[in-house]
């Protein structure tokens, strides 16, 4: 014991402790707070020190007295000091043990700190990874979009190829039916020399029925299936390729021609499409008259094996200029004219795309020798938009499910659509189309045009119904 203690005053730590403590009063109001709790650490480390070698003098010296030396002392001082904390063992140990914890908090405290700061680096590298990476999925979303629309350009594309594919072959079927036609021709020059049952049997008819007989004879295209069949695979081609150059052509000069009047493109498509419904129309009845006229025409006279609706429909086929297409025009006007979708100022007449509504008439006429016949599909603004029957015209709402309006009918033959027609899709278009239909004007009446060859009386801007009329006149 006398040896720790001699130990204890040589090392002068308390000396020293003390000094520490004078200086830190005196630097106190001048050292950073930093610097005045390592003071304070060194402070507490150097008496933790001094405590651990005093209880172990406080041992030794305990156990030189015995068993029951000192023990009133002990109990009298120390044990109220220390409390539960007393231990026979020495204090200097745990002390050190305690100085150790702390360390060990503080570097753990510290390195949490560094873990919280890398993770926090390491969050803000992420966000800008995620704002790059949006950046970048929306420059594919815009790449997306533009492939999407040169995809459609390259469908328009295939579409129109395909068109042209279907004219080569119908080119290739005229030339095939040409030449056979020039065969069947040449085999008749040779036989007409001959005479046949059919010119003697002439002769006890009158001479109006020798005449009609000597041109159907002249003019019908032989019954022959491969020549037919070629024919009707020919003028179909050739209708349809009519019908297509007049969307692509005769459309867009129409539109010309009425934007000179009209200042609204959705007025002006809507009456090329409406004089295009109206001529399909009118030109399915004008065939269904002028094929009656030609029937009871020819009934007295037939002769042969070949079918009367056969020999009709060839007679049909063979004179489609004897069709009164003016007459057709005047009538489409006429309708058109009383049609409450279509207003406009009345200086202008629909007289103005006269040349469209006689190329549409002579067409929808051709088309009704085919078999099957064409035909037009059935539109009604505000219907539910058919990808299958109609395109998209470039200013529609391409996520609107209703028509708005149309631009062109789509051509069918049994239900089957041959050819897309075009219209226009926007969201409320039902509505829209029933307030345009309540606040259509009624149209005033405009000077009468003389056009054409039925009867040279022009066409009435009227909304009074016409008189009943001859379709064939010339027949």
């Amino acid at each position: 014991m006398a040896d720790s203690l001699r130990r204890l005053v040589n090392n002068e730590s308390c000396r020293t402790l003390q000094d520490k403590l004078e200086n830190w009063y005196k630097d106190y109001y001048m050292n950073s707070c930093d610097q005045n709790l390592n003071c304070c650490c060194e402070i507490i480390e150097m008496n933790s020190r001094i405590q651990g070698q005093l209880f172990t003098i406080l041992s030794l010296t305990a156990q030189e007295g015995g068993h029951y030396a000192g023990v009133e002392t002990i109990k009298s001082r120390l044990l109220p000091w220390l409390g539960t904390c007393f231990s026979n063992s020495s204090m200097a140990k745990p002390i050190e043990n305690n100085i150790n914890l702390l360390q060990e908090s503080l570097e753990k405290d510290r390195q949490l700190r560094e873990l919280s700061a890398t993770r926090e680096r390491e969050i803000q590298q992420l966000d800008s990874e995620l704002n790059s990476t949006r950046v970048q999925l929306s420059m594919v979303q815009q790449e997306l979009k533009s492939l999407q629309a040169q995809e459609e350009s390259r469908q328009r594309s295939l579409d129109m190829l395909t068109d042209y594919e279907r004219q080569l072959r119908t080119l290739k079927d005229e030339i095939a039916v040409l030449s056979a036609e020039k065969s069947v021709l040449q085999s008749r020059l040779s036989r007409s020399r001959s005479p046949s049952p059919v010119s003697q049997h002439s002769r006890s008819c009158s001479p109006m029925q020798k005449e009609l007989q000597k041109e159907l004879h002249k003019e019908l295209v032989p019954s022959s299936p491969l020549v037919s069949r070629l024919s009707s695979v020919s003028r179909k081609a050739n209708l349809l390729a009519r019908f297509s150059d007049a969307y692509a052509q005769g459309r867009l000069e129409a539109q010309t021609l009425l934007k000179r009047f009209i200042d609204k493109m959705e007025t002006v498509q809507r009456i090329i499409y409406i004089a295009t419904v109206e001529s399909f129309h009118v030109a399915k009845m004008a065939f269904r008259h002028f094929k009656i006229r030609v029937r009871k025409t020819l009934s007295p006279t037939h002769i042969g094996s070949e079918e009367l609706e056969d020999a009709v429909m060839d007679y049909v086929i063979c004179h489609l200029d004897l069709y009164d297409v003016q007459c057709s025009v005047n009538d489409v006007i006429r309708a058109m004219n009383v049609n409450p979708k279509i207003s406009f100022p009345p200086e202008v007449d629909f007289i103005v795309i006269n040349s469209f509504i006689k190329e549409i008439c002579c067409i929808a006429f051709a088309m009704q020798t085919l078999d099957p016949p064409l035909d037009i599909a059935f539109g009604a603004d505000g219907e539910i938009f058919n990808d299958c029957k109609y395109r998209r015209s470039c200013d529609s709402d391409f996520t609107a499910p209703l028509v708005f309006y149309h631009v062109w009918p789509a051509l069918m033959e049994n239900e089957i659509v041959i050819m897309k027609g075009e219209a226009v899709t926007k969201r409320g278009a039902f509505w829209s189309s029933v307030r345009n239909v309540n606040r259509s004007r009624s149209r005033s009446l405009s000077p009468v045009h003389h056009h054409g060859s039925c009867g040279k009386s022009g066409v009435s801007r009227s909304r009074s119904p016409s008189p009943p009329r001859n379709i064939n006149t010339r027949f």
